[in-house]
């Protein structure tokens, strides 16, 4: 029974490598494909076009047939070995070049402090915004609040109440790998600051690979179908086939999401969906700049701890975000 099992067990693990390195070629071809010319068919489907052709408009087909490849490919297991056999790529490059992957690492890193640096400041229209609202219901006693000339903008300011929530999942969203690069995220520490400084940098290599790039390519796999259910009919699901989704096709509408909480509240919670998209697309980009930078300070040593990293001061020798990590 169990000389079985292991059998069992060891054709399962063979079914599965052989099923891994598969994507991987024809993830390969659909890279090469983009210089030879012609997209890697995985069949005879005429609806079914190459994975690097997604984001693009077929004119062959019908714009809701369309619509539907981009939503499969968006969250698809070809557009993720596509990704990683880039990001392969890219690492075995850096591994050759260490400068190459320090210009990766500033550049991944400046994307997440340009992003932050921009979406912080909802931070501070959220304050400004909670300080009209009670300025209008507690001195002026209005119900609504209309901004702007001839044609105002005019909502019931339950609403403007509700789209604060809006500036703080903006923060949280798109701030996070700001915040991380600042070194600003509080952490409990048990072993870490007592190990040397190779083992640190170990541990955060084995953390990027093992937590932060699965975390981020769970929420995008999921996220982003839970964001397109929210945005067309038929609804769409993780489990469709291109084959099954371009069936739907004939009956899709779009059907954006506008209904609130309450009877006047904030409609524009399809808005969050897209935030979670873009939060896990920002948390890989970022894992690999981790890693990278992980594995630079490893290589060239402790002297290298924080070169390049472009963080925020409030003075001379002061950082920004001092005592919280």
């Amino acid at each position: 029974m169990e000389t079985e099992q292991a059998a069992g067990f060891g054709s399962a693990l063979v079914s599965g490598a052989g099923w891994f390195f598969a994507q991987l070629w024809t993830a390969i071809l659909n890279i090469l494909s983009v210089f030879t010319g012609s997209l890697w068919r995985t069949s005879e489907d005429p609806a079914e076009i190459g994975i690097l052709n997604w984001l693009s408009w077929d004119n062959s087909l019908p714009d809701k047939q369309s619509l539907m490849k981009f939503v499969y490919y968006g969250g698809s297991v070809e557009f993720f070995f596509i990704t990683l056999v880039i990001v392969l790529a890219v690492t075995a490059y850096g591994f050759y070049n260490n400068r190459f992957m320090w210009r990766v690492t500033v550049g991944l890193e400046a994307i997440a402090n340009g992003v932050g640096r921009f979406f912080a400041w909802a931070g501070l229209l959220m304050v400004l915004q909670q300080i009209v609202i009670v300025f209008m219901q507690r001195i002026f006693t209005r119900p609504d609040i209309s901004i702007g000339f001839g044609i105002p903008l005019e909502f019931d300011i339950s609403w403007f109440a509700e789209e604060l929530k809006l500036y703080n999942a903006l923060v949280v969203a798109l701030c996070v790998t700001y915040t991380f690069v600042q070194g600003g995220h509080v952490r409990v520490d048990l072993i870490y600051s007592a190990v040397s400084h190779r083992t640190k940098r170990v541990i955060d290599m084995v953390g990027s690979i093992l937590f932060m790039m699965p975390g981020a390519i769970l929420v995008w796999m999921y996220g982003w179908y839970f964001l397109w259910r929210h945005l067309i009919v038929p609804k769409v699901n993780a489990t469709d086939g291109l084959d099954r989704l371009v069936l739907k096709a004939r009956a899709l509408r779009w059907n954006v999401e506008t209904v609130g909480f309450s009877p006047n509240g904030f409609t524009g919670y399809f808005i969050f969906k897209i935030l979670l998209v873009a939060f896990a697309g920002l948390i890989f980009l970022h894992a690999i700049a981790f890693f990278y930078r992980s594995y630079l300070e490893f290589v060239e040593g402790e002297e290298s701890e924080g070169k390049y990293l472009d963080r925020d001061t409030l003075g001379e020798g002061e950082d920004a975000y001092e005592g919280t990590h």
